[in-house]
C-alpha cells in the first residue's frame, strides 16, 4: 500500500514541477559516491536545483547533508563543490550536520530563517518527496514558510524508477519515521 502511495505521488510530483518564484531551493542530501563515482542520485538533485536557479524560479540554493557514512565526505560540501563545478555562482547556504531527512529539515530551519527565506522549494528524488512532505507538515522545518516540492529526475530515477534501491527502501523509512513519532505535528514552544 505504501509503495503504491509513494509511486503515485512520485508521478504526480514529476508531472507538476514548480513554476512560480520562490526564495530558495533546499536540496536534500544523499550519499556522495556510488560505485566509486559521484552518486547520480545526489548530483541529479543538485542539477534540479541548478535548473530552478537557471530558470529564475529560485535565487538561493541551500544544500543540506552531513557526513557520509561510506567515505566521511560531507554531503553539503560535496554539493556546493559540484554546483560550482557546473558554473553556479549564486548564493549557496549549507547545513553540514544532518544524517537523516528529519535532520535535513530541522537543522536547515535556523539557517533558512537567518537568511530571511520565506518561500522555498524542497528538491529530492520523486520517491522521497511524500515522506519529506509529511515531515514538513509535522513541523520539522518550523513554521511560517511557504513550501513546495520539486522532483529530481536523476539517472537513478530514470534507469530504475520505483524499482531503485532508494525507492524500494522508502516504505521502510516511512514506517520507521511513523514508529518514532516523526509525523506527529510538533507544537511551538
Amino acid at each position: 500500500m505504501l509503495f503504491t502511495i509513494i509511486s503515485l505521488h512520485a508521478r504526480q510530483s514529476l508531472a507538476n514541477p514548480p513554476t512560480a518564484k520562490y526564495d530558495a531551493a533546499l536540496i536534500l542530501g544523499n550519499r556522495t559516491n556510488l560505485h566509486g563515482a559521484p552518486n547520480p542520485c545526489l548530483t541529479g538533485r543538485v542539477d534540479r536545483g541548478l535548473s530552478l536557479a537557471e530558470q529564475g524560479i529560485v535565487s538561493i540554493l541551500a544544500m543540506s547533508g552531513g557526513r557520509d557514512n561510506e567515505n566521511s565526505r560531507i554531503e553539503a560540501e560535496f554539493m556546493v563543490a559540484y554546483a560550482k563545478q557546473k558554473g553556479y555562482r549564486g548564493t549557496m547556504l549549507t547545513e553540514t550536520h544532518s544524517r537523516s531527512t528529519k535532520e535535513n529539515l530541522e537543522f536547515s530551519a535556523p539557517i533558512l530563517k537567518s537568511a530571511n527565506i520565506k518561500t522555498m522549494i524542497i528538491v529530492s528524488e520523486p520517491y522521497h518527496l511524500w515522506r519529506t512532505e509529511k515531515l514538513v507538515e509535522a513541523g520539522h522545518l518550523g513554521q511560517g514558510l511557504t513550501v513546495t516540492y520539486a522532483a529530481a529526475s536523476s539517472t537513478c530515477w530514470t534507469s530504475s524508477g520505483m524499482l531503485s534501491k532508494g525507492a524500494l527502501r522508502e516504505p521502510l523509512a516511512i514506517m520507521h519515521n511513523f514508529a518514532k513519532g516523526y509525523f506527529i505535528t510538533k507544537t511551538e514552544s
